[in-house]
């Protein structure tokens, strides 16, 4: 039995397409690959298309602000759970335009970049997309 999983991306400067055949001979980790790579992607465009909309420098200097290593985890879920990291994300998403659940979905999407960006400074693998692929770094590379 054969399937596949594809996206198909044609959309301002992203033209992608990404797909993968799966047989019974297609092993698990190459499908693990497949799709960290794809939400590497997909999560790159989700950050490009929400600073199109919020001011997402402003939530990276306040995670710039917290004094963060290695063992600072514990301390980096705090910080972007406190007033000072909330009320840039309360700032920064308070368009006239929007109804008030539109806003609490942006806040949603800011509040999930804020906690990316301050593990990372921990030096944390946040999702299944930083994990490094021996052959996606080459194929970056190529890209770029």
């Amino acid at each position: 039995m054969e399937g596949q999983i594809q996206l198909v991306a044609n959309y301002d400067d992203w033209k992608a397409i990404k797909k993968i055949t799966i047989t019974e001979k297609t092993d698990p980790k190459t499908i693990m690959e497949f799709l960290a790579g794809m939400m590497r992607s997909t999560d790159n465009k989700i950050e490009q298309n929400l600073k199109k909309i919020v001011d997402l420098e402003k939530i990276d200097k306040a995670i710039e602000e917290i004094e963060l290593g290695k063992k600072d985890v514990g301390k980096a879920i705090e910080e972007v759970s406190s007033r000072k990291v909330n009320s840039v994300i309360n700032e920064i998403t308070k368009i006239d335009s929007l109804q008030k659940n539109e806003q609490k979905e942006l806040q949603g999407f800011c509040k999930a970049y804020a906690m990316r960006k301050a593990l990372q400074k921990c030096e944390i693998i946040v999702d299944y997309s930083e994990v490094e692929i021996p052959g996606m770094k080459r194929l970056m590379k190529k890209k770029v």
